[in-house]
């Protein structure tokens, strides 16, 4: 695909050191049958979001338990010769598993998963035509299948024009119980050159028996002959928008420079002809009540993926009735009172502060940080004016490093992003001047580009604030360094490795920040040595994080739940087996896999605590526990709960307020932790009684010894707390 243009104000990027960046697919290497068990096709939804993933043999296979097999995402590219008006045509190789022999458009395939460049587009990449993933996968595909070398068919020069729905079993090959065929929702692009002489075609034996460039008549004439076979997914692009009169092929010069052509709202929907009907699981009329026979269903399309990076606004967001949080008096009046009763104070205007910084980058800062973690700042501002500005500094030079991270497609290798990461320290901390453009998305991109004004504040630091903050830069960005060549599609290997990647991204966090408390004054300089209860405090933020977010993390190509956990719970060996909630099987075991990744985050709840005991300053207590009590909060909502595997799940905004009022001191906390830890509690004793006749889920008593380990820590405050509560 076409890589946004990274630049930097002072110059060329950095050196990259000598790394690999992780296994490259190689069709060349691989046979019909190892492209069938290893490819990872994209799993869809009717509205084409990405629900999960299957391999290329699971998805194609039509039995009785999946008559049409699996809905996954495909393309269709179509290669013209602007000089002769030409098509590219293929007849797929006799050795191909499905619909060998069949003449077809130029190349047929899948976008993968866990591709790199990645191959997954969201929805907003539908809706503004630019669909990276799939302009990657044809790429890679056409090389592999009729070895056109990337650079003469470049990203930037594909059109997309529209999608198709459509299945069709492949009874001419097999029969009419055929087990194969094909389920798909359709990208069709476009792509033309300026001839047919300046493009390199060797085709793969494997996957390509004959190729023809045909006019228009020519390939009518083709369309004719009853000896000739065409696919069912060419013959439905080609009668319904190639072939008729004023059709895509009839105007390249408006179809590929204008988007009258362009369609990226609705999905024409087909079922197929009835000798494409049938096969294992005796497959009839499906999408007639979906609009078939050439009609269109709009597609809406949720979120907002220009305002954050990766997966964020792709997945659906589940959220509960207005009706349903009104209802709770306690968490209306609890949202009353910190909007309006008693708000956190913020001390950016105080005589310290105003008096040490510069004003108007200070306010670019404060902006800024509004937008790209509107959670923290609150808890931020409220801080000591001593302290206050070292952690916001702390916090946007780290959520900057992040966004290079988290970039995707910026960088043109893994070795040139890993070079930026390496350097940060030393380019974005040293040079005053230092910015980087084309590089995130929405504010986190605005973000490196106005970098300047970070470094203004972060300069006029106190000297043992910006040595923590340069440190932990610098070995954070070796972490993610280290990460960044790792396939992480199917998730981290294992717990180990699990809870080194969470190190380097919070761990790291939390000594920072205990460095910073100690270095103002206002907490013990022995915090700074706390090092082992820091990090299990990041720890258990970023854990928590990453249960609620599976879905997201999934569809952005870059998951961290451990391989050694979920394997046990999926046959499939997938990570998208999940996802797919309407089977039984699939949803009792995601939710066992689910349940047993919360008890492995509550265990760090211990820690927490003994972390927050040893604060003694008020303000850093609630800038410190309120994290924790809303990470809490989400485990209980996250456990034993299908939504995970559906979308993304969020408590109420009017707990999150009770909660933030309720953490002004270590009972406060306490009371939070003993209530969250008995509601989970109790939820696996529930699923215990459930499965007493039936199979039992062996994790139910770690969950419920973490359970209890956590309210005997608690019972005593929370027990003070409740007993004044009641006096009043």
């Amino acid at each position: 695909m076409a890589t946004t243009t990274v630049t930097t104000t002072n110059g060329d990027a950095p050196p990259a050191p000598q790394a690999s960046a992780g296994a490259k697919w190689d069709g060349t290497s691989m046979t019909q049958t190892d492209m069938m068990e290893k490819d990872t096709v994209l799993v869809l939804d009717d509205d084409d979001n990405v629900i999960g993933s299957e391999s290329k043999r699971g998805s194609h296979e039509f039995s009785a338990a999946a008559p049409r097999g699996v809905l996954h995402r495909a393309f269709s590219v179509f290669l013209f010769d602007e000089s002769t008006g030409e098509l590219l045509l293929q007849q797929r190789a006799s050795s191909k598993i499905t619909f060998p022999n069949v003449w077809t458009n130029t190349c047929c395939s899948h976008p993968l998963h866990g591709m790199d460049p990645p191959e997954v587009d969201g929805p907003e990449e539908v809706k503004n035509g630019t669909t990276p993933g799939v302009k990657n996968a044809a790429i890679r595909k056409l090389d592999h299948e009729l070895g056109i070398p990337a650079g003469q068919v470049p990203a930037e020069k594909f059109k997309f024009l529209t999608r198709l729905h459509y299945w069709a079993a492949d009874t001419v090959t097999h029969g009419k119980k055929s087990p194969w065929g094909e389920h798909e929702i359709d990208y069709v692009l476009f792509h033309v050159v300026p001839s047919k002489s300046s493009l390199t075609v060797k085709p793969h034996p494997d996957e390509v028996d004959d190729v023809a460039w045909v006019s228009k008549s020519r390939l009518l004439e083709m369309m004719a002959d009853p000896n000739l076979l065409f696919s069912p997914w060419f013959r439905l692009i080609a009668q319904r928008w190639l072939l008729p009169e004023g059709g895509w092929w009839d105007d390249l010069k408006r179809t590929m420079e204008t988007d009258e052509c362009c369609d990226y709202g609705t999905i024409a929907r087909f079922d197929p002809p009835e000798e494409h009907m049938g096969g294992g699981g005796d497959a009839g009329p499906y999408l007639e009540d979906k609009g078939s026979s050439g009609e269109t269903i709009k597609v809406e399309v949720e979120g907002d993926a220009t305002k954050k990076q990766g997966a964020y606004g792709k997945i659906k967001t589940h959220k509960e009735s207005k009706l349903t949080q009104l209802a709770r008096l306690d968490e209306v009046w609890s949202a009353v009172s910190l909007l309006y009763v008693t708000p956190l104070k913020s001390n950016l205007e105080s005589d310290h502060v105003k008096s040490k910084y510069n004003a108007d980058d200070l306010a670019f800062c404060d902006e800024i940080l509004c937008k790209v973690s509107r959670s923290f700042a609150a808890v931020i501002r409220q801080l000591p004016p001593t302290l206050l500005v070292d952690v916001l500094i702390f916090y946007l030079v780290l959520r900057a490093l992040d966004t290079v991270e988290d970039d995707m497609t910026a960088f043109e290798s893994n070795e040139i992003k890993i070079g930026h990461l390496l350097n940060f320290h030393k380019t974005a901390l040293a040079d005053p001047d230092w910015s980087m453009d084309g590089v995130g998305e929405g504010d986190e991109r605005r973000l490196l580009q106005n970098f300047p004004k970070c470094h203004s504040v972060y300069a006029a630091l106190d000297e043992k604030s910006r040595r923590v903050v340069a440190d932990i830069t610098q070995r954070m960005a070796a972490g993610m360094a280290e990460f960044v060549g790792k396939d992480l599609g199917q998730g981290t290997a294992d717990v180990p490795q699990y809870n080194r990647y969470c190190h380097f991204v919070a761990g790291l966090v939390g000594e920072g920040l205990s460095r910073l408390f100690a270095a103002s004054g206002l907490e013990s300089p022995s915090l700074a040595k706390e090092l082992h209860l820091s990090d299990q405090m990041g720890l258990f933020l970023q854990k928590t994080n990453i249960i609620r977010d599976y879905l997201e993390d999934y569809v952005d190509g870059r998951a961290f739940w451990p391989q050694s956990v979920w394997k046990k719970y999926s046959p499939s060996g997938d990570l998208g087996y999940f996802a797919n909630q309407s089977d039984e099987e699939a949803k009792r075991m995601s939710l066992r896999c689910l349940n047993e990744l919360v008890t492995d985050a509550l265990e760090l709840a211990p820690d927490c605590l003994s972390y927050l005991s040893k604060l003694r300053c008020a303000e850093v207590f609630r800038f410190c526990a309120i994290p924790q009590v809303m990470a809490i909060a989400t485990l209980d909502k996250c456990y034993d709960n299908p939504d995970v595997f559906t979308g993304v799940v969020k408590i109420r905004k009017g707990l999150s307020c009770r909660l933030i009022l309720d953490t002004n001191d270590f009972a406060g906390v306490h009371s939070t932790f003993y209530a969250f830890a008995g509601s989970i509690a109790a939820k696996a004793r529930k699923a215990e009684r459930a499965g007493a006749e039936g199979a039992q889920d062996p994790g139910l008593e770690r969950t419920i010894k973490a359970c209890e380990a956590v309210r005997e820590l608690t019972e005593d405050e929370a027990g003070r707390r409740g007993a004044a509560r009641t006096a009043r």
